[in-house]
């Protein structure tokens, strides 16, 4: 029995001690463990590419968007029928309205480095302009005339509105002189010497002379209002003001060569004497200063300020008001006036709103995001390559370089003597160069009273939308990279909020 139980001892005593060999082999497990472990935290998990389900972020949205789409023509078409297949007017509006935002959007994806961002507007024109020229798709893209032209009509009041609203009594009393000279001297210097040239090399007559000079006349805030809030947001010239006084000058400038362009359209379709014809472009703008000031005065009190949606229903009544403005005195005959009373209304009725102003912008603003593509794709859709002749082509592009060095001299010179160095002058004569907006309504304008009133002026009314069509291409993105690039080297930096001004404050929204 002892020796029995005392080997039994024996042998539970030996018995952790006789395996060793499973103990190293977890231990070394362990090490081997942690091991990897910090081996995986060093070396970059690859990350799986995985799509969620349902599908999230870009994904969904352009999901989401496309049976937007989708969902549009269907209804459109369970009203209209034909009306939105190949060949109606509405499909033709709706195809070129997306591919001119998807040219927008492609050039606002499209970045070089230490290049500044290039205008959208230029990828909605080409965008009008490759669907003009794909044979199959052309023929299936047609437009109604009527429909192309008050769209464009409709989109110039909204530009109008913007440059009425955009007036601020207070800098343009801080910056009358400059701000006069600034807006009109270069715009009038342009139009005579665009006129000139084309009178000399294009052999235009005066009249369609003086009509392509207004054409070209006009500098676009769709290009230099977004590049000047760049600026001024970074604090470059804000101490002498240069965002805010091109800001304020280029609603004015459009004003001026909207209404030389309506005077001359006047003068180049009339049927009486050139008497006549001043005459009664003077009654037009004595009715339209007097309607826009009466509306203006209307709007200033209607709707009252205890009423609920307030700027909702101004912009309506804006909108509502100042399209019918402008389309119902194409309607008349009285081409000139419904501009200026546009004009005026805005600015009449914006005096009183105080604060609230802003959210009108805001709102009118959102209705130029709608018309903008369609504008400037109906533009480039209006420009066949055939009618694109070489010898013609350069006869346009030589005619508004040259009335763009006379403009930008002229600047340079009418910046003299207004307390800017000589970089400044220089930066504000080459950044008043850029031209989209106005171009691109007033180029066809004349092309189509041509067409329904005088179709032996054909030719010269082609030759303005030829030459308006150049002069975005060329003016727009060149006029966007110089003030790009310039302008952060030539202008004084400063703190921005020590030079805020109260249009500065309205356009940033």
């Amino acid at each position: 029995m002892y020796s029995t139980k005392s080997r039994n001892e024996h042998v539970e005593d030996k018995s952790p001690q006789s395996s060793p060999t499973p103990q190293i082999l977890k231990d070394s497990r362990e090490i081997k463990e942690i091991a990897l472990s910090k081996t995986e935290e060093r070396t970059p998990k690859k990350k799986k590419l995985q799509i969620p389900c349902p599908p999230q972020g870009t994904l969904n949205k352009v999901i989401t968007d496309g049976i937007i789409l989708i969902l549009v023509w269907s209804v459109a078409w369970s009203f209209l029928g034909s009306e939105v297949l190949p060949g109606g007017n509405l499909f033709g509006l709706l195809v070129i309205f997306y591919c001119s935002l998807l040219g927008g959007k492609l050039l606002e994806i499209i970045k070089i480095p230490s290049v500044p961002q290039l205008p959208p507007l230029l990828g909605m024109l080409l965008g009008g302009f490759t669907i003009r020229n794909i044979p199959f798709i052309s023929q299936h893209v047609k437009i109604n005339s009527v429909w192309s032209s008050s769209l464009r009509n409709a989109a110039l009041t909204v530009i109008l509105i913007r440059a009425g609203l955009g007036l601020d009594p207070k800098v343009l009393k801080e910056l009358k002189k400059v701000c006069v000279r600034l807006s009109i001297g270069p715009c009038l210097i342009e139009a005579c010497s665009a006129a000139f040239f084309s009178h000399l090399i294009m052999k235009f007559p005066w009249q369609w002379a003086f009509l392509l000079g207004f054409t070209l006349g006009a500098v676009s805030p769709a290009v230099v209002v977004p590049s000047m809030l760049f600026l001024q947001e970074h604090g470059y010239g804000v101490k002498k003001g240069i965002p805010t006084l091109l800001v304020a000058a280029s609603s004015i400038d459009d004003i001026v060569a909207i209404t030389g362009f309506n005077a001359c359209m006047g003068i180049v379709f009339s049927s009486g004497d050139l008497l006549t014809t001043l005459l009664n472009s003077l009654w037009e703008v004595i009715l339209g200063v007097l309607l826009g000031v009466v509306l203006g005065m209307f709007l200033q009190y209607f709707p009252n300020r205890d009423q609920t949606k307030l700027e909702w229903k101004r912009s309506f009544l804006i909108l509502g008001l100042c399209i019918t403005a402008v389309l119902g005195s194409h309607r008349v005959g009285l081409h000139g006036a419904g501009g200026l009373c546009t004009l005026l209304l805005t600015f009449v009725a914006g005096l009183k709103w105080s604060k609230e102003k802003v959210r009108v912008q805001k709102i009118i603003a959102g209705t130029w995001n709608i018309f903008q593509p369609l504008l400037f794709g109906l533009v480039g859709a209006e420009v066949p390559v055939s009618s694109l002749r070489a010898n013609a082509i350069g006869i346009c592009v030589a005619t508004v370089s040259l009335a763009l060095l006379v403009r930008i001299c002229a600047t340079f010179f009418l910046m003299s003597f207004a307390g800017f160095s000589l970089k400044e002058k220089i930066f504000i004569a080459l950044s008043w160069m850029p031209k989209a907006t106005v171009q691109a309504v007033l180029g066809p304008l004349a092309l189509e009273t041509a067409r329904i009133s005088a179709p032996h002026l054909e030719e010269y009314s082609e030759n303005v939308m030829t030459t308006a069509f150049l002069a975005i291409l060329i003016t727009a993105p060149n006029g966007a990279l110089i003030i790009g690039l310039l302008g952060p080297k030539i202008l004084t930096h400063s703190d921005p909020r020590l030079y805020k001004s109260s249009i500065d404050m309205r356009l940033a929204h």
